[in-house]
């Protein structure tokens, strides 16, 4: 909500800027220039410079078909309501179609005008130049939200974090309730968010593209995937074996020492001797501990490949 006043603000402000340089050079339909600011102002960096180039293509093809049809046609709405078939047309085959309300607004100025002398044009010009500009300008402020993604990154690994202390309680206790999976929904919601503001972050650069923030929500959603199917895993286990006491404990290591800056080295040497030590457990003497130390050391291995999902990550990017 804050973000958006904010913005609200400076787009207020630059129409406002530029209605008043537009009167500062004692242009006629001033306010048009702030209208254009308004229109001129996309949702990123990227954007705004490709639609302003676009809309300035289109505004030279406008301004051609405008004084050719008011100097051989005259100056009358018929001839207005032709040029705006003909404009719409190549607007609709060249995909300027963000161009035509905008750029025939300024035309329209000729009406009033009578005429399309050199002080006319370049008076629509201006408007469409100081517009556009302070569009343009507008958005070289709308900065790169580097504290909303860091924040949304930290969201989105705490609800990781819980999902590991939610599976480390329910090993050693198979009546845990409202163990339905439902963490899951919240944590897709987390990223799904997050991996949005990452590429509107991207497309608000102009030079560096920095993808890090893409690059470091693709590696949390591929370890959420396998997180899932650790959470089958558990969910299948209906007794507390032996060695769930081994896992549970390692389990709730993983959800402390989780980390955006942890490369996880230590945690896959201590997971693989636990994965030693559970192979040297005395057989199970039932069929259902059987089966549920079965789940364990399945969990145990959809462990390692999540960790070292997080141990690829971190030395492909430190």
């Amino acid at each position: 909500m804050k973000q958006i006043f904010i913005n609200t603000l400076k787009i207020s402000a630059a129409a406002v800027m530029a209605i008043l340089l537009a009167m500062e050079l004692k242009l006629e339909f001033a306010v048009s220039a702030g209208i254009v600011a308004i229109l001129s102002v996309q949702p990123t960096k990227k954007e705004t410079l490709r639609t302003a180039f676009s809309r300035f293509l289109a505004f030279a093809v406008a301004l051609v078909i405008s004084v050719l049809l008011f100097n051989l046609l005259g100056f009358t709405f018929y001839v207005f309501f032709i040029y705006l078939a003909l404009f719409i047309l190549v607007c609709q085959w060249r995909g300027w179609t963000s161009a035509m309300a905008m750029d025939s607004v300024l035309i329209s100025h000729f009406l009033n005008f009578g005429k399309t002398g050199s002080a006319e044009i370049i008076n629509e010009i201006l408007l469409f130049v100081i517009g556009v500009g302070f569009g343009i300008l507008v958005n070289i402020f709308l900065h790169k939200k580097t504290d909303y993604i860091e924040e949304l990154k930290a969201q989105t690994d705490e609800k990781i974090k819980l999902l590991l202390h939610r599976m480390s309680l329910r090993i050693l206790n198979p009546d845990f309730a409202d163990y339905d999976g439902s963490c899951f929904a919240s944590l897709n919601e987390s990223l799904f968010t997050a991996k949005k503001q990452a590429e509107e972050n991207f497309n608000n650069q102009f030079t560096s593209k920095d993808t890090y923030d893409s690059r470091y929500l693709l590696m949390r959603e591929n370890q959420t995937r396998v997180l899932y199917e650790m959470f089958k895993c558990v969910r299948q286990i209906k007794t507390v074996p032996a060695t769930a006491q081994m896992v549970a404990d390692f389990l709730e290591k993983v959800s402390v020492e989780y980390h955006k800056d942890n490369d996880v080295q230590s945690l896959l040497a201590e997971l693989s001797e636990i994965m030693g030590k559970m192979k040297a457990v005395l057989l199970p003497k039932t069929r259902p501990e059987f089966e549920d130390r079965a789940n364990l050391f399945a969990l145990l291995d959809r462990l390692q490949e999540f960790l070292e999902i997080k141990h690829t990550f971190f030395y492909k990017n430190f």
